[in-house]
């Protein structure tokens, strides 16, 4: 299941080596999130988590950003340690909140983590106005979050997310609240977002469609303690150039059924470790 190395000889976007993740409780109970768990992604790769509610999905997630410690194992991203990949802020993260300040712009918010880390206000317009193009959403960039629809909030996280150019974006859930037909058409930009940026993705999801839609390869996970049950590599051609109709192509269809059959446990023929890279 894992790769052993990336394209052209680069360090892997992300490494995860061995981890496991205990959590203590009160009066010395503990429980095993994760356990031993070991994952590469390639620079430039979509990865889509999926499993049953309380797998580890979420909990994996956090380690990869720095903001959990695992029990046991390594984390690495672009050869870093993971901390200092956050420091270094190699990656943007989104939630399923957008978590928009209220009394600040659309482009207020796309600036803020920018602000933060010192840059120059000429600077920050000019990044902000470039995403807001990006994401679609020109026509708003005076807007405040409560003027826009939730799937507009999103493209503005997702944005923001973007501003410092990382190569690697960490993304828990993110259109888990909205709709399915805004649901879908947030799939729809985000592999085009994707494909224009080249960045690597880890996406955590529930929904086996849109793990199959987005992804180059789909990492089942089991239930508690959380293990990678299998990988399955789509094989449905470059993320960046799928479109609507790839929802109604049978080979859609097949690897939809493959995955599900995976969250049951079993293994249908020429599933099982299947890599795409």
């Amino acid at each position: 299941m894992i790769m052993e190395s990336s394209p052209g000889g680069r360090a892997p976007a992300v490494d995860v080596g061995g981890v496991s993740r205990v959590f203590t409780g009160r009066k010395g109970a503990s429980v095993t999130a994760l356990d031993d768990v070991s994952l590469t992604v390639a620079p430039g790769e979509f990865v889509s988590l999926i499993g049953p509610s309380g797998c580890g999905k979420s909990t994996l997630l956090r380690l990869i950003a720095d903001l959990d410690t695992p029990t046991a194992g390594s984390i690495r991203v672009f050869g870093k340690p993971a901390r200092q990949a956050r420091i270094d802020q190699d990656y943007g993260i989104a939630f399923q909140q957008a978590g928009l300040l209220p009394w600040r712009t659309v482009a207020g918010n796309i600036e803020l983590p920018l602000e933060l880390h010192g840059a120059g206000k000429a600077a920050r317009r000019a990044r902000a106005a470039e995403l807001i193009e990006l994401v679609g959403l020109s026509d708003f960039a005076d807007n405040y979050p409560d003027q826009l629809s939730g799937g507009m909030q999103q493209r503005v996280a997702i944005a923001r997310a973007l501003a410092e150019s990382p190569s690697l974006l960490l993304m828990d859930e993110p259109f888990g609240a909205l709709d399915e037909m805004t649901r879908e058409r947030m799939q729809n930009e985000l592999v085009r977002i994707c494909g224009e940026t080249s960045a690597a993705v880890v996406f955590v999801t529930h929904s086996i469609p849109e793990a199959v839609f987005l992804s180059d390869r789909v990492v089942v996970m089991s239930p508690r303690p959380g293990r990678i049950r299998d990988v399955l590599g789509v094989g449905l051609g470059d993320t960046a150039e799928r479109g609507e109709n790839l929802r109604e192509d049978e080979a859609f269809f097949h690897a939809v059924s493959q995955v599900r059959e995976l969250l049951h446990g079993e293994a249908p023929t020429g599933a099982r470790g299947v890599e795409t890279r």
